[in-house]
């Protein structure tokens, strides 16, 4: 969030094509052993679960606006900006957070509520699930090898500025995409989002998030030729929420829809930034790339229990509501969760570190492999990303 996004060069991008990449980069990925039958059990979609977990969500964010519309109509100000803060916590775990496991296709066993629920998350949230569709199956594959995945290009500073931290309390209006996928704040995701809908070639050359872009463009010019048209429907949506704001003289109705996401996104930056900050580049082990975290269960359901992110990794097409049973089973092969501040002091330590020696890297302390045979087992099962991919890969 750090970097500035400017239009004045194109993207020239330091990486090979991606096409290339593909046939010549191949990790031996490490994955702590797991039974087959459980890790089968485990992988089951259940459409009840589903609604737990999305439906919960959703009916979180109408509560939420149910009552800053009734307090904003009782004209009960301070009420209201309390009731609208809550709206927007909650509405913040849909930019990335609800897209993403429901990208994956792992939440509901129906494909349909699957793709229902991504699409109407996204709307609100302003997201591209056509872009990240194409972004985050690198990410998977390539974990941290910056050629095939740069959806966050480490390494990534844990900033806690006083001018950031103060939008991510309050309206994230001015930060800009840096080194991790993002539109940034609600200014410049509406300059993206205009820009693509307009089909602009991508121009950043001092943002990474945009030169990612750009390269995913190349690589997958059908998932390019989706966002196009995802983009003109979120200017329609939004635009027309605006309108409807004007003429019915109901102007709360843009903070609940429109930058809803970009309000208060505080928990959802803190517990996002923890996901791969600090951590090694071109390792193919998920212990050493990826992180995962311990934190309360409200917290947890919103973030949709990708608290577990390390495990997650490892085996992306169990369910987020499995996941905590799946650490479980795999808690002897991992090194300990670390707290959320444990996290972020383990972040911070290392940045400054990086500062001072540049080639400076973390090792995260793991235990001993349970069996290198079976941890670097490529089977179907596991390497799975659910209904992740695009056509194109």
């Amino acid at each position: 969030m750090s970097a500035t996004t400017t239009e004045s060069a194109p993207v020239h991008s330091p990486y090979p094509p991606l096409a290339i990449v593909r046939q010549t980069l191949k990790p031996r990925w490490y994955r702590c052993p797991i039974d087959s039958d459980r890790l089968r059990q485990l992988s089951r979609r259940s459409d009840r679960a589903g609604w737990l977990q999305a439906g919960g969500h959703a009916t979180a964010f109408v509560f939420t606006g149910s009552v800053t519309t009734a307090f904003w109509f009782a004209e009960m100000w301070l009420a209201m900006l309390c009731a609208l803060w809550c709206h927007g916590l909650v509405a913040s775990f849909f930019s990335g957070t609800a897209p993403h496991e429901l990208g994956h296709g792992t939440v509901f066993k129906s494909r349909r509520l699957n793709r229902v629920f991504l699409y109407a998350f996204s709307l609100i949230s302003w997201w591209d699930p056509f872009d990240y569709a194409a972004s985050h199956t690198y990410h998977h594959r390539y974990t941290t090898h910056p050629e095939a995945d740069r959806e966050n290009l480490l390494p990534i500073e844990p900033s806690l500025r006083p001018g950031l931290v103060l939008q991510l309390l309050t309206l994230n209006l001015f930060s800009t995409p840096g080194r991790n996928f993002s539109k940034g704040g609600f200014l410049s995701a509406v300059r993206l989002t205009a820009r693509r809908a307009l089909d602009r070639p991508v121009q950043a050359a001092d943002a990474p998030s945009q030169e990612w872009l750009a390269a995913l463009h190349a690589d997958q010019p059908d998932s390019r030729r989706q966002s196009v048209h995802w983009s003109r429907v979120l200017l329609c949506f939004h635009g027309g929420g605006c309108v409807l704001a004007v003429v019915s003289g109901v102007w709360v109705l843009p903070l609940l829809l429109t930058t809803a996401s970009f309000t208060a996104n505080i928990a959802s930056y803190l517990v996002g930034v923890t996901q791969h900050c600090g951590l090694r580049e071109n390792s193919d082990d998920f212990r050493q790339n990826t992180r995962s975290i311990r934190i309360n269960p409200v917290l947890a359901f919103l973030y949709w229990h990708m608290n577990w992110h390390t495990e997650h990794h490892m085996y992306a097409n169990v369910p987020c509501y499995n996941l905590p049973a799946l650490a479980r089973e795999i808690e002897a092969d991992m090194p300990a969760p670390r707290s959320l501040l444990g996290a972020w002091r383990e972040m911070r330590d290392i940045w400054r570190r990086q500062q001072r020696d540049p080639d400076y890297v973390f090792v995260t302390p793991v235990p001993e492999p349970a069996s290198k045979a079976d941890g670097r087992a490529q089977s179907e099962a596991q390497a799975s990303l659910g209904d992740l991919a695009p056509k194109g890969l």
